[in-house]
C-alpha cells in the first residue's frame, strides 16, 4: 500500500476523488518533504498525524469543493508547531475559524515560510503584529476572508515580499502609502474591498509591479505622470474607483501592458496614446466622462487587441476604421457618446473575429450600413438610438448566422417583417430581439420559430389587431415589450395557455375588455396602463400576482372597488391604479403592506373614505399619491413612521385638521402637496427645527391656513439653497429602482404643479426643480427673510392671502426665478428696482395689491403684461396705461410764454380754502396716524391738479432723489 513507501519524499494526490475520510496513516511517510492532496476529495477534520511530518518543505491541503477540509482539533496552531521546516503552505478554502490573533500567532514557528496561502479559510482579523516575524514571505494570499481591518503597515517591511491578495477581505482605512514603494513587489491585488481608502504619491523608477488592482475600492485623486515609471506593469485594473482628472501621458512609457481597466470613474479629457502598448488585449475605459476624438492612438500596431470598450463618455468625431480592422479584435462597444460619420467603408477589412459590436445611442446618420452583413462571426449588434435610415429586410440577417443579441432600435429605419423567404434553418436563433420603432406593420411570423428568445421588444411600432395567443407558448420568453402600439385585444382562446413572461410591458395600446394575466405564478413586472380596459378588476387579482414586484393599471377606465386581494400580493413594490373611476374606501390592508411596497399611486379616482392610520414601523413608502379623489379625516399620524417617503401628494381631497407637523422628521421628503384640501391653523412646528433639508416642492394652495408666515423649519430647506454639485444633480430625477442592476425597469415620479398661473405635469421630477406655493390661504405679516436664501427656487407662489408691507429687496438674489406671483395681498410701497436682476423671470404678477410709485423703468418689468400690475391705485408707468404725473399740458400759448403759465387764482382760492375749513372742521381726527395720512393725500392729488407742472416736475425730482438713494445703498 501507498504507506508502505516510507522513503517518499514527494507525494501529489490532487485533484482525485478519493473517500471522504481522511485516511490518518500519513504520519508514516516521515520522510516526505512535499505533500499535495488538494481537491483530493477528502473531507472533514484533517487529521493530528499531519503535524508528524516534519520535514515538509511544502504542505498543500486547499480545497474549493465539497465536502470540504476543517481544522478544529487539531487547530492551526497544533497542525504546524512543529512543521518548522516548512516554505510553502496551501490551505485555500479549509476551515480555520480563527481570530486575527490566533492564528498570525500560530504561524509565528514558521520562520522560513515562503509563501502563505489561505483564501477562504473563515479568518477574521485584525492581521496582528505577530505575522511580522515571518521575514521570509514573499506571498502573502488571505482573499476571501473578513478581516475587517486596516492593512498593517509592517507588510512593506517584508523584504522579499513579491506578491500580496487582499480581495475581498473587508479592508477598511487608509492603505499605507509605503506599500505602493516595495521595490520587490510584483503583484498587489486589493480589489473588491469598497471600503479601503487611498491615493496615489509618486511612483518610483525603480519598482517591480507587474500587477496592480485596485478595482471596486474607494481609492481617488489623480493618476499620477510617475505611472509611466512603472515600465514592467502588465497589468492595471483601477475599475469603480473614485479617480478623476487626466490619464497621464505616459501611459505610452507602458510597453509590456497587457491588460488596462479604468472603467466606470470619472476620468476626464482627452484619451492618451496606447500606441506603444504593443501587447494590449484588452482596453476598457467605459463609463467615465473622456472626451474629444479618439484618433490619438494608431489601432493598427495593436494587433493583439480583443477587447476594447469605450461606452458612456464624451468623445466624438469619427471612428477610425483602423479599430474595426485589428485582425484579432472580438468586441467593441463604443455606445452612449457622440461619435458621428458612418460605416460604409468596412466592405472586407472588419475583423472576421468580431463577435461584439455596440455603436448605439451615439449620432451615426446615413443609410444603414449592409457592411455589418460581413461581419458573419457576429453575436451581438447594437445600432440603437442613432439617425440611421433605410428599408432592410428581415431576411437580410440570414447571413448572420450565429448573432444572438440584435437592436436596432430607435432609428429612422424601416423593418420589412413580411418576407416570406425566411428560411428557419439558416436564420439567427435569437436570444435578445430589439425592434422598437422601426415601423413595424404587423406582427412578425418569423418569430414563431424562435424557441431561444428570452426578450423581445416591439415597442413604439404600428402594429394593429390582436395580440397572437402563439406568442405566449414560447417557452424561453421572459421578456416582451408590446408597447406603444395600437392592440386591441388579445388573441383568444387564452384559458389553457400559461406563459413563461415575466415581464410585460403593454402600456399605450387600445385593449380592452378584461385583463389577462398570462403567469399568474411568476410574473414580475406587468404594465398594462393607457388603455381602454373598462371592466372592474378581477376580485382574485391579488392572489394571481403573489409574486408580481410592479403592476401599473393607470389611465385606464376599471371601476368598482379595489379588491382586498390586492394585498396578498405580497412582493409589491409599485402599485400604480392612477386615474381610474375607482370608488369606495381604500383597503386599510394597502397601507400595512410593509414588506415592499415603495410606490402607492391612486390618484385621480373616487376613492372615499380616511386614510387610515395603520401605517405600519417598518413602512417602506417612497411615493404615496391621492390626489384627486374624495378622501376626508385627517393625515395618520402613523404615517410619520414613513421614514423613506419622497413624494407625498394628498392634494384636492377634503382633508382637514391641521398642518401635519408629525411628518417634520421624514429627512428625505422631496415633494409635499397638500393643496385643495380643508386645512386651517398655523404651520409652524414648535419644538421641532429639524425640518425637511431635501424639501423641494412645498404646495399648500386652496386651503385656510393663516398667521405670520415664519417658519423655523424654513431654514433646513437645504434644497432651496445653491448647490455646488448643481451640473450632476441636474441629471437626476426622483424614481424608485425596481432592480438595481438593470436601469430598464423602474418607477417615474410625476406630479402637477401650478406655475405661471398654469397647471403643468412634471412627467420627470428633477431634483433641481424647487417651487413653493402657498396660495390662497390666510396668510398674513411681512414675507419672511429667509425667503431671500432659496437661491434656487424656480416659481414662488404667495397670491391671494393677506401679505403685508413691501415687496423685499430680496427678490433680486434669487437668480434662478422664472415664476412669482405676489397678486392679491396688501403689500405697500414700490416695486423695488432688484427685481430687474432676475434675468429668467419669465412670469410676474403683482396685482390687485397697494404698491405705489413708478414701475422700474429700462427692465425686463416692462415686457410684462398690464394684467401683471393692474389694480395697484398708486402704480404707474409702463405697460400700464396709468403715466407717472397728470397727462401732459396743452401748448404753450403767446401769452403762456411771456407769463409761464395761466393760473386761475380764483379756482385756486375756492377750493384751498374748502380744503382748508374741512381741515379745520376735523382737527381732533388729525391726530389719528390712519385719518393723518388720508388728509395729506388728498392735499397733494388736490396741488397735482392744479399744477400740472409743478406736480411733474415734483415727482420728476422725487424720482431722482430715490434713484441717488439706492446708488448709495449699492456703494
Amino acid at each position: 500500500s501507498l504507506f508502505r513507501l516510507q522513503h517518499l519524499q514527494w507525494l501529489n494526490l490532487a485533484y482525485n476523488e478519493f473517500n471522504p475520510a481522511f485516511p490518518t496513516a500519513f504520519d508514516k511517510l516521515e520522510n516526505l518533504s512535499y505533500l499535495n492532496l488538494s481537491d483530493a476529495g477528502f473531507g472533514g477534520q484533517i487529521p493530528i498525524e499531519i503535524s508528524r511530518l516534519t520535514r515538509l518543505v511544502t504542505l498543500d491541503l486547499s480545497t474549493f469543493t465539497s465536502p470540504g477540509l476543517k481544522l478544529e482539533e487539531p487547530n492551526l496552531g497544533t497542525l504546524v508547531r512543529n512543521l518548522t521546516m516548512l516554505k510553502f503552505l496551501y490551505l485555500d478554502g479549509v476551515n480555520l475559524s480563527a481570530t486575527g490573533n490566533e492564528w498570525c500567532q500560530a504561524l509565528s514557528p514558521l520562520t522560513e515560510l515562503q509563501v502563505l496561502n489561505m483564501s477562504g479559510c473563515y479568518l477574521s482579523g485584525p492581521i496582528h503584529s505577530s505575522l511580522s516575524m515571518l521575514r521570509s514571505l514573499s506571498v502573502i494570499h488571505l482573499d476571501f476572508n473578513n478581516l475587517s481591518a486596516s492593512v498593517p503597515k509592517f507588510f512593506a517591511g517584508f523584504p522579499n515580499l513579491t506578491s500580496l491578495s487582499l480581495t475581498y477581505t473587508n479592508l477598511s482605512g487608509r492603505l499605507p502609502d509605503e506599500i505602493f514603494q516595495i521595490p520587490t513587489l510584483q503583484t498587489l491585488d486589493l480589489s473588491d474591498n469598497d471600503l479601503l481608502q487611498g491615493s496615489f504619491q509618486k511612483f518610483s523608477p525603480n519598482l517591480s509591479l507587474q500587477t496592480l488592482s485596485l478595482s471596486r475600492t474607494n481609492f481617488e485623486g489623480q493618476v499620477p505622470e510617475s505611472l509611466g515609471n512603472l515600465g514592467k506593469l502588465t497589468r492595471i485594473e483601477l475599475a469603480e474607483c473614485n479617480f478623476s482628472g487626466a490619464i497621464p501621458k505616459t501611459m505610452k512609457k507602458l510597453t509590456q501592458l497587457v491588460y488596462l481597466d479604468f472603467s466606470f470613474n470619472r476620468f476626464s479629457g482627452p484619451i492618451p496614446s496606447f500606441s506603444s502598448s504593443r501587447n494590449l488585449t484588452y482596453l476598457s475605459l467605459g463609463y467615465n466622462q473622456l472626451n474629444g476624438g479618439i484618433h490619438s492612438t494608431d489601432w493598427s500596431s495593436l494587433s493583439k487587441l480583443e477587447i476594447v470598450d469605450l461606452r458612456k463618455n464624451k468623445f466624438s468625431g469619427t471612428i477610425p476604421p483602423a479599430l474595426f480592422c485589428i485582425p484579432s479584435l472580438q468586441r467593441l462597444f463604443l455606445s452612449q457618446n457622440q461619435f458621428k460619420g458612418n460605416l460604409s467603408d468596412l466592405h472586407g477589412k472588419a475583423s472576421l473575429l468580431l463577435e461584439g459590436l455596440d455603436l448605439s445611442s451615439n449620432k451615426f446618420q446615413g443609410q444603414f450600413p449592409m457592411s455589418v452583413f460581413e461581419l458573419h462571426g457576429l453575436k451581438l449588434l447594437s445600432l440603437s438610438s442613432n439617425n440611421y435610415s433605410g428599408s432592410i429586410p428581415m431576411s437580410a440577417f440570414q447571413n448572420l448566422r450565429n448573432l444572438s443579441y440584435l437592436d436596432l432600435s430607435h432609428n429612422r429605419l424601416s423593418i420589412d417583417v413580411t418576407d416570406t423567404n425566411i428560411s428557419s434553418i439558416s436564420f439567427p436563433t435569437f436570444t435578445t430581439l430589439k425592434l422598437a420603432s422601426c415601423n413595424l406593420m404587423q406582427f412578425p411570423d418569423f418569430l414563431k420559430n424562435q424557441s431561444s428568445l428570452i426578450e423581445l421588444d416591439l415597442s413604439k411600432n404600428q402594429i394593429h389587431g390582436k395580440i397572437p395567443n402563439w406568442i405566449w407558448k414560447a417557452t424561453s420568453l421572459e421578456h416582451l415589450n408590446l408597447s406603444q402600439n395600437f392592440f386591441v385585444e388579445f388573441q383568444r382562446p387564452l384559458e389553457n395557455i400559461t406563459s413563461n413572461v415575466r415581464f410585460l410591458d403593454a402600456h399605450g395600446n387600445q385593449l380592452q375588455g378584461q385583463i389577462p394575466i398570462l403567469n399568474p405564478y411568476d410574473v414580475f413586472y406587468l404594465d398594462y396602463s393607457d388603455n381602454n380596459f373598462s371592466s372592474i378588476l378581477p376580485p382574485h387579482i391579488g392572489d394571481s400576482l403573489r409574486s408580481a414586484s410592479f403592476l401599473s393599471l393607470a389611465n385606464n377606465n376599471f371601476h368598482g372597488s379595489i379588491p382586498r386581494s390586492i394585498c396578498n400580493s405580497t412582493s409589491l413594490d409599485v402599485l400604480d391604479l392612477s386615474n381610474n373611476s375607482l370608488s369606495g374606501p381604500i383597503p386599510q390592508c394597502l397601507f400595512q403592506m410593509n414588506m415592499s411596497l415603495g410606490v402607492l399611486n391612486l390618484r385621480g379616482n373616487n376613492l372615499s373614505g380616511i386614510i387610515s392610520d395603520t401605517f405600519p414601523e417598518s413602512c417602506k413608502l417612497q411615493t404615496l399619491d391621492l390626489n384627486q379623489n374624495r378622501l376626508e379625516g385627517k393625515v395618520p399620524k402613523s404615517l410619520g413612521n414613513c421614514k423613506m417617503l419622497e413624494v407625498l401628494d394628498i392634494g384636492n381631497n377634503q382633508i382637514n385638521g391641521n398642518f401635519p407637523c408629525h411628518l417634520k422628521n421624514i429627512a428625505t421628503l422631496h415633494v409635499l402637496v397638500l393643496r385643495s384640501n380643508k386645512f386651517n391653523g398655523h404651520i409652524d412646528c414648535p419644538g421641532n427645527n429639524s425640518g425637511w433639508p431635501l424639501l423641494q416642492i412645498f404646495d399648500l394652495a386652496s386651503n385656510n391656513f393663516s398667521g405670520k408666515l415664519h417658519l423655523s423649519g424654513l431654514g433646513t430647506w437645504e434644497a432651496m439653497r445653491p448647490n455646488q454639485d448643481k451640473n450632476q444633480s441636474k441629471l437626476k430625477h426622483l424614481m424608485f429602482d425596481l432592480l438595481e442592476d438593470d436601469d430598464q425597469y423602474y418607477y417615474q415620479d410625476a406630479i402637477t404643479v401650478t406655475i405661471k398661473g398654469n397647471e403643468l405635469e412634471l412627467v420627470k421630477i428633477l431634483t433641481v426643480f424647487t417651487s413653493i406655493d402657498i396660495s390662497c390661504n390666510n396668510f398674513e405679516g411681512p414675507i419672511p427673510e429667509v425667503i431671500g436664501k432659496f437661491n434656487a427656487l424656480y416659481a414662488l407662489n404667495f397670491s391671494h392671502n393677506a401679505f403685508t408691507g413691501s415687496i423685499p429687496s430680496f427678490f433680486g438674489k434669487l437668480q434662478q426665478l422664472e415664476s412669482l406671483d405676489l397678486s392679491s395681498n396688501s403689500l405697500r410701497g414700490e416695486i423695488p428696482l432688484q427685481l430687474a436682476n432676475l434675468n429668467f423671470l419669465s412670469f410676474l404678477n403683482v396685482s390687485n395689491n397697494k404698491l405705489e410709485g413708478p414701475i422700474p423703468t429700462s427692465t425686463q418689468l416692462q415686457s410684462f403684461s398690464e394684467a401683471s400690475f393692474e389694480n395697484n391705485a398708486g402704480l404707474c408707468g409702463p405697460p400700464l396705461k396709468t403715466k407717472c404725473g397728470s397727462s401732459p399740458a396743452k401748448e404753450d400759448s403767446p401769452s403762456d410764454s411771456e407769463t409761464g403759465s395761466i393760473i386761475e387764482w380764483n379756482l385756486i382760492s375756492v377750493v384751498t380754502g374748502f380744503i382748508f375749513g374741512l381741515g379745520i372742521i376735523i382737527v381732533p381726527l388729525i391726530y389719528w396716524k390712519r385719518w393723518r395720512i388720508w388728509y395729506f393725500e388728498r392735499v397733494d392729488r388736490a396741488l397735482s391738479r392744479l399744477f400740472p407742472r409743478l406736480g411733474r416736475e415734483t415727482k420728476k425730482h422725487g424720482r431722482r432723489v430715490k434713484q441717488n438713494q439706492r446708488r448709495r445703498r449699492r456703494t
